[in-house]
């Protein structure tokens, strides 16, 4: 990263499936890593790089001691609840949780005088776009409390940025998915409810059946489609943005994604393509907070940080992902 002196960034939600490949990568390239979790929605197997320390973003003066004595450079914040469904049955908790303990976050960061920032957004916060693929000044329309609650906190951070009170980047993510492929981490939800993991639990006989929801969307097959990038991809986007922040200080909205998009069943077919096994799929109604079409403009993030994806082809990142699955045996 250019620094003689090794660089200190917290990284909240660090045990989880996304925040774990960035910490690899992270360590991998020489910086100093703190995770802060409280375990809530993983097992904590992917903790096998930087140091760790157990704690709720709740606990602001536990946050504010720890920023105090460890002095990082820059946070990066993963440590949201993200199931779309959920947020609509329990809009409450998203808020609290995504939204407030976000901003305990950042008054422990302004105490501690901590001035960078990157966000873990989302393509929830574009509903259903106008225009796809879609562009990071397309309107923000979220569709469920956790879209909003992602939107919400662009909105602070904005603010805080005109005000000079912090550098941020937002990354809006995609449809994340894959694995480490060398076989160190992977996705490690209590619940899982992506597809490529619900379709590859599937296959392992540890879900008896695959539920597509809704065949009657205005796409080519009616089934959602959805722009999916490799989990290593992504983690590569946020060590540009960490670099990007710290030389330019400039704050930044980008898209992560990969510009194209695969249907549901395009899915299913290339998962059981990997996989070898024919399960069982069934269709069902729609679920709230699904839009028909997802995808990225990518075109800012590959301009700005010269993001070049390395991972851009489905079947690889259902065989990555199906390598770790099957070690989990």
């Amino acid at each position: 990263m250019g620094n003689k002196v090794p660089l200190r960034v917290v990284v909240t939600g660090g045990a989880g499936y996304i925040g774990s490949h960035v910490v690899k990568m992270l360590v991998k390239s020489g910086l100093e890593v703190l995770i802060l979790d409280n375990l809530s929605t993983t097992s904590g197997e992917n903790l096998r790089f930087g140091k760790f320390e157990k704690v709720d973003l709740g606990k602001e003066e536990r946050i504010f001691q720890i920023f105090s004595s460890y002095k990082p450079q820059a946070v990066m914040h993963f440590a949201a609840y993200i199931v779309v469904p959920e947020s609509i049955e329990k809009p409450f908790k998203y808020y609290y949780n995504n939204v407030g303990n976000t901003l305990r976050l950042l008054s422990a960061m302004q105490r501690a005088q901590v001035k960078n920032f990157i966000f873990s957004s989302s393509a929830a916060v574009y509903g259903i776009p106008k225009e796809v693929p879609v562009k990071e000044e397309a309107d923000l329309n979220p569709i469920s409390p956790y879209g909003e609650s992602k939107a919400m906190v662009e909105k602070i951070l904005k603010d805080m940025a005109m005000a000079k009170e912090i550098n941020y980047i937002s990354l809006r993510y995609f449809n994340v998915a894959g694995a480490d492929p060398e076989g160190e981490l992977g996705p490690s939800y209590n619940q899982p409810t992506h597809l490529i993991l619900r379709a590859l639990k599937t296959a392992k006989g540890e879900l008896p059946y695959l539920e597509i929801y809704g065949t009657d969307y205005p796409t080519p097959d009616g089934t959602c489609i959805r722009d999916y990038i490799h989990v290593m991809d992504l983690a590569k986007a946020h060590l540009l943005a960490l670099d990007y922040l710290l030389s330019k200080g400039e704050s930044l909205v980008l898209n992560c994604g990969y510009g194209k998009g695969y249907s549901v069943r395009e899915v299913i077919n290339t998962a059981q393509k990997v996989t070898a096994i024919n399960f069982e799929v069934r269709e069902t109604k729609r679920r709230p907070g699904d839009p028909p079409v997802l995808i990225a403009d990518n075109t800012r993030i590959c301009k700005i940080l010269n993001f070049q994806p390395e991972y851009d082809d489905l079947e690889l990142i259902i065989k990555h992902t199906w390598a770790w699955e099957q070690k989990k045996r």
